[in-house]
């Protein structure tokens, strides 16, 4: 019996599965980065607002 396109089977869906685990990882991690420097962002732009002795809505 030949396992031989089996085995071939198997590994190439181990590699695709951790290529998109890796790929997918990255993409993430950059959109968590992208979202803190975001955030980031408006805190300090809302500290840099000159503040009235007003409340505001």
């Amino acid at each position: 019996m030949e396992y031989l396109s089996y085995i071939v089977a198997a590994y190439a869906v181990f590699v695709v599965v951790l290529g998109w685990d890796f790929v997918a990882g990255h993409w993430q991690v950059r959109r968590e980065l992208r979202q803190a420097r975001a955030r980031a962002a408006r805190v300090a732009a809302a500290a840099a607002r000159p503040r009235s002795g007003e409340l505001s809505r």
